[in-house]
């Protein structure tokens, strides 16, 4: 109560004044004058974690004063004025990680420890913690550190152990990381194997660094033993034999680097380092034989210091065969594709344990949108237990109003969550859990409450009220994103309460679904007549600019608009006309970065209509990948490296596992399309060793309204041979084959098979 009434902002303003500083609440209140008025001035979650971003960034201007340390990669490329990632720095208050923003998370099933490692090897084995990088330093002076590498190999294994390896280098002198989770006495532990080799005489190294990714992570004090280092009184790291030498160094001393480097240095015989700064490092060696190869490893237990707040319940520790036993599995002829499909599920998998996160670092917490998408493609995939359980936790999460709140003035979340209760139901052929009844009464009963009045004189008559934008569409304005949610959230209450006998409750809320979409389509139409074309902007009086974007939720994922309305395909082709660079959406508002996500939007909306360039978006976005399958928030357009938010964005991995989803099995109210985004290069009738055809793909078995199926096409000399298996629940929905460059077939009732021919334009 005390943050209510004190006047916070009278004694803000006074302190900046009387520093010769601008008034901060004054520029505040300008920012909001660009946007429409809001119910609440400030919002406090996006400044709050503004704020520790951009600490963070002032921390990291220590970096400047000291290039001769060895850095995380991003920095080496970041700070080098010879390098493409290249940022001056005069007028930057804070430096921060906008050329590559890229690393991959590890760990097991079930297990909220989320490590990372950066597209050069370095280890961060807690959340926002110090790490561990592996050098070769050579007695000839032709030193092998990864960081300052720019050519690297990286790749990520997959079984029996989610693992990255990294390997720099060449056959005379190399070095190569593998890094995992596993489970020693029923705990975690990361683990860290190191190779390495050199034609001379030298010494493998593996150092304490106080950064990660992002930039500085404090070390005040390291103590070493024989084989553990023990940091600030919690965390270790222990070595599997006893290292030849040890070294520390503080601050002032300087990197630990040079402490190796300096002959007779005392740093090797000292046991402890205590560091008021912050900046401990240090540095355990193992000889190296001229041309011998040499492995050590090191482990951290993650008991200690991983970052959860356990909202589902307990479940058991999982194998990752475990884990993905029973899921809908992949098989195309296309590596790149099936490496990032087995990627991306495993992905949703490792963001799901205790609560679901869309990102193991930047974004390690809850929100509602982030949540409702990557267990919508965890739903599609088969994890039907998994997702069950997360959603029975969304009750706990509703304010007493009834708001899904995941942060102020964001209005999508009701709307959003009520459309994945009813999709859970339809896509699994469970009746809706009577636990969720209250909820659902009471966050159908917020959008009723929050949509403001029909009668008003406006274009947002009717629609929810101005917020700040759900994905990052502007300022504060009456998003469409928003409406379109909460009229499928609306009639998603509707078939949810009918399906729990509320008959006329539910026909109360399909009645109000119907007045929000009346509302959305007067509103559209003032837009199409200012504006002079069908396109959707953001929001009621918005030019077209890349917030229209948003705007294409009418399509996918919730199918409100038939795939060939004039406004979807409009809003497509401003879309692809103004905002797309190097072949993928470009959002010019705050991401500034190639979006593979949105990129996935725009090509989910191209499959509905039957336009075949989403192929070309789809092998957009496996582009973007990086080398261990994963996207960043944003894509950089110089350095291919992540520019926004988290480097492991797992909303984009939902997206790139329903893009595949979609492009063999899409389902509509009136049925079935197969194949209808498969790529024609998986479907050629090149010749096997053996003298057969190419074995074709597979997908399946994919849960649908309908029950799950499984879909096989092989290439034949008279055309493709499409197969599919169904497990019906009850009659057996219309099916139409339609693969790209291929004529449609409207399967005959209970054949399972079609074989299709090449389009005229096609032969």
């Amino acid at each position: 109560m005390l943050f209510r009434w004190f006047p916070w902002r009278f004694v803000i303003r006074r302190m900046a004044r009387a520093r010769g500083l601008l008034d901060p609440v004054k520029v505040l209140s300008r920012l909001e004058s660009l946007g429409q008025p809001l119910e609440v001035k400030e919002p406090l979650e996006l400044l709050r974690s503004g704020l520790v971003f951009h600490a963070r960034g002032l921390l990291n201007t220590v970096i400047q004063h000291n290039l001769d340390w060895i850095w995380p990669y991003w920095i080496m490329r970041q700070y080098n004025p010879g390098d493409v990632s290249f940022i001056p720095r005069a007028f930057s208050v804070t430096h921060i990680n906008l050329t590559h923003r890229n690393w991959t998370a590890i760990g097991l099933p079930n297990c909220d420890a989320l490590p990372i490692v950066d597209p050069a090897g370095l280890l961060t084995p807690f959340w926002d913690s110090w790490s561990l990088d592996a050098w070769v330093l050579a007695d000839d002076g032709e030193h092998l550190l990864p960081s300052r590498q720019t050519v690297l190999d990286q790749r990520i294994e997959l079984e029996p152990e989610l693992a990255v390896i990294t390997r720099v280098g060449d056959h005379q002198r190399w070095l190569e990381t593998r890094t995992w989770v596993d489970l020693t006495e029923g705990e975690p532990v990361c683990r860290m194997q190191v190779d390495a080799g050199v034609g001379v005489a030298g010494r493998l190294v593996l150092s304490l660094r106080p950064y990660n990714p992002e930039g500085v992570s404090f070390i005040h004090e390291i103590r070493a033993t024989d084989r553990t280092w023990h940091l600030e009184g919690h965390q270790c790291v222990r070595f599997a034999v006893q290292p030849d030498a040890t070294f520390l160094s503080d601050y002032r001393r300087g990197d630990v680097f040079d402490r190796i480097l300096t002959p007779a240095s005392e740093g090797a015989t000292a046991e402890r380092v205590t560091c008021r700064v912050g900046m401990a490092t240090a540095a355990a060696c193992f000889a190296l034989e001229p041309s011998t190869p040499r492995r050590i490893e090191a482990s951290v237990p993650l008991g200690g210091g991983s970052k959860s707040q356990p909202i589902g319940a307990v479940v058991p520790r999982q194998s990752w065969h475990q884990a993905v036993a029973g899921s809908c599995q992949l098989s195309v002829p296309d590596q790149r594709i099936q490496l990032l499909f087995d990627a991306a599920v495993r992905s949703l998998v490792l963001h799901s344990a205790s609560e679901v996160v869309p990102g193991p670092y930047t974004y390690r917490r809850f929100w509602f949108r982030d949540a409702v998408f990557i267990l919508h493609a965890l739903l599609c995939m088969g994890f039907e237990d998994r997702t069950s359980r997360h959603l029975a936790s969304f009750p706990r999460r509703q304010s007493r109003s009834g708001f899904f709140c995941s942060q102020d003035n964001e209005w999508d979340s009701n709307g959003e969550v009520l459309w994945l209760l009813r999709r859970f139901g339809s896509l699994t052929g469970r009746e809706p859990d009577p636990a969720w009844r209250q909820a659902v009464r009471r966050g159908s009963r917020w959008i009723v409450r929050k949509r403001l009045s029909s009668d008003l004189d406006g274009s947002h008559a009717g629609l929810l009220p101005a917020g700040f934008s759900a994905e990052h569409l502007g300022p504060n304005d009456f998003y469409y994103w928003d409406d379109f949610w909460s009229q499928a959230g609306l009639q998603a209450a509707g078939d949810l309460l009918e399906a729990w006998g509320d008959t006329s409750e539910a026909a109360h809320y399909r009645r109000e679904g119907k007045d929000l979409e009346r509302a959305i389509g007067r509103s559209l139409n003032l837009a199409v007549t200012r504006l002079g074309r069908s396109a959707m902007p953001a929001a009621p009086d918005r030019r077209l600019d890349p917030g229209a974007i948003g705007s294409l939720a009418a399509g996918y994922p919730l199918a409100l608009m038939a795939g060939d309305d004039p406004r979807l395909l409009d809003t497509v082709a401003y879309l692809v006309e103004g905002c797309f660079v190097n072949g993928g959406f470009f959002q010019d508002l705050i991401h500034s970065g190639i979006n593979p996500y949105l990129t996935l939007h725009v090509a989910q909306v191209m499959l509905r209509a039957g336009d075949l360039r989403c192929l070309d978006l789809l092998r957009t976005v496996a582009a973007l990948a990086s080398p261990t399958g994963q996207w960043p928030e944003a894509v950089h357009p110089r350095t291919g490296g992540g520019c926004m938010g988290d480097g492991h964005h797992v909303w984009a991995s939902a997206e790139w596992v329903m893009m595949v989803r979609n492009a063999f099995v899409r389902d509509e109210s009136d049925g079935l399309t197969l194949g209808s985004g498969v790529l024609p290069e998986w479907l050629l009738p090149t010749a096997d060793p053996s003298g057969g055809s190419r074995k074709g793909v597979y997908f399946g078995p994919a849960p649908t309204p309908w029950g799950p199926i499984t879909v096989e096409m092989k290439p034949r000399a008279e055309g493709v041979v499409v197969r599919w298996r169904g497990e019906w629940r009850g009659r057996e929905p219309r099916i139409d084959v339609c693969l790209p460059h291929h004529l449609p077939v409207r399967a005959e009732p209970g054949t399972g098979v079609a074989t299709v021919q090449p389009s005229l334009e096609a032969r």
